[in-house]
């Protein structure tokens, strides 16, 4: 099998205090690197193959440097910086042993374990390039090459090289974020742009936060991200699911409750908000919670005061509400089914978070991101992705987003048994043809798929597909969380 790139060591080690001037780079907000043409150092003793390489490579954008000979090689990797090398295995005249680009390629490798290196090696000598491969080498071309072969292993080799930068850079940047007690945020895609432009303006502020999106795209990562950034950063986040309490239950969760308040009720119990005093609270699936709720929510927005479910008291609190939700709540207030005056109080901003498959530039660095999470907790040494799993998860259209391509990545680090993640891993060709091989899954595959295919019949609305399946809101949601969706 073809291997792509491996993940750098360093990525597994924390960044010192005082980075390094080659680090620094790393942390730069917009590398100027991801933003040039991709530059390809391409190398072989003939100028037939170099002038051929350069006419290929060039209107596809490539900046191509050619140079004939090991050390030539060596001199440019000293001056610039490449995307790609593509080199030869021989450069002696009548020499076919190789040995010549072995030993190159073994020095280039130890000195850059993040340049990929492409071989191109004479037809038919496998042995050759089979030992390159083991050298490091992330890919090999015959002579005669087929051109859009050579131009998909350049572009495959060129783009994972770029993510691997570039989660590199996160990498550093979230270490540094995290030291003052951000969460991790990765998103470099330009749809993303919008999103992080608001982050960036709202997050300091105590206004009420709205966050739409699918299930699954990261809504409670920006709330995470905006009470990091605010002045209650200090103070607690207070996460609920407000989707998944049933009608009997909410009061007595988000306002508390006193002694005797109902029949289970022995004890007081302190509520959400009051938890959350002098910090935020994050009220997730918002658009789920009952009408009759609606009012008593819209009260303590208005006034800042909540009464516990049994008392006459009433308490201040001082809070910030994030609130996110999929649905869309202005169609819901049009039908009735959500208050308009309390939509008011919520979308002091709104933030939508667009889903992965308008993100896919930030998949390789997401997928390498959650590879270095699970390799570290299940302690396995998985080095990198095999390229054709990176394609299928290119093209995959994440229909359960950024949650979805979580739970793909754990498993994948469980199922893998060698150190590249293989396509057979990932187990998303099982996951599109899942509903045509029904009797070949297991009864838990199969819950997965019908609570897909109910979800996509309601457009995502919770409530409606929880009644279509036979199964409480509350059930649903369990579910959901437990096959990723």
């Amino acid at each position: 099998m073809r291997s792509a790139g491996r993940l750098p060591s360093h990525l597994n080690k924390l960044m010192p205090t005082s980075a390094k001037p080659q680090e620094l780079q790393c942390l730069m907000p917009s590398d100027s690197r991801d933003k040039r043409s991709p530059r390809i150092l391409v190398a072989d003793d003939q100028q037939h193959i170099l002038e051929a390489l350069q006419l290929l490579l060039h209107p596809h954008g490539y900046r191509v440097d050619l140079v004939k000979s090991p050390a030539q090689v060596r001199d440019a990797l000293t001056r610039d910086f490449y995307d790609t090398a593509l080199i030869d295995l021989n450069y002696t005249r009548d020499t076919t042993s190789g040995q010549e680009g072995l030993d190159l390629l073994s020095e280039i490798v130890n000195a850059d374990g993040n340049l990929p290196i492409i071989v191109m090696t004479a037809w038919g000598n496998v042995e050759l390039a089979v030992e390159a491969m083991r050298r490091g080498a992330r890919d090999f071309i015959q002579k005669p090459w087929e051109n859009e072969r050579l131009l998909a292993i350049v572009r495959t080799q060129t783009e994972l090289h770029r993510a691997l930068q570039r989660a590199e850079r996160l990498a550093g940047e979230n270490r540094l974020l995290q030291a003052q007690g951000r969460p991790e945020f990765i998103a470099a895609a330009p749809s993303m742009r919008p999103v992080l432009d608001a982050i960036t303006r709202v997050g300091p502020s105590d206004a009420n936060v709205l966050i739409t999106g699918e299930h699954g795209s990261g809504k409670e990562v920006v709330a995470q991200t905006l009470h990091a950034l605010s002045s209650r950063a200090s103070r607690p986040l207070v996460a609920v699911n407000t989707g998944a309490l049933s009608e009997g239950v909410f009061e007595s969760e988000i306002f508390g409750h006193v002694k005797g308040a109902f029949t289970d009720a022995r004890t007081d119990r302190i509520g959400r908000f009051e938890l959350a005093d002098g910090g935020t609270i994050f009220l997730d699936e918002i658009g789920n919670v009952p009408i009759r709720q609606q009012a008593k929510l819209l009260r303590v927005l208005e006034s800042g005061e909540i009464e516990r479910l049994g008392s006459s008291r009433s308490r201040r609190v001082d809070v910030r509400v994030i609130s996110a939700t999929n649905t869309d709540l202005q169609a819901a207030c049009t039908t009735g089914q959500f208050r308009e005056d309390l939509l008011f109080r919520l979308n002091t901003v709104e933030i939508h978070v667009p889903p992965l498959r308008e993100r896919r530039e930030d998949i390789p660095t997401l997928a390498i991101h959650f590879l270095r999470r699970y390799a570290s907790r299940y302690r396995r040494e998985i080095a990198g992705f095999d390229s054709s799993a990176l394609q299928i998860m290119a093209q995959y259209p994440w229909p359960g987003n950024v949650r979805e391509l979580e739970h793909t990545l754990e498993r994948a680090v469980l199922m893998c048994r060698g150190r590249e993640i293989q396509p057979a891993d990932l187990g998303l060709n099982l996951q599109r043809t899942s509903v045509q091989n029904l009797e070949e899954l297991s009864l838990e595959a199969v819950e997965a798929v019908l609570i897909r295919k109910a979800l996509g019949r309601f457009q995502g609305n919770v409530s409606q597909a929880a009644e279509a399946l036979g199964l409480s809101r509350g059930a649903l949601y369990r579910r959901m969380e437990k096959y990723g969706i």
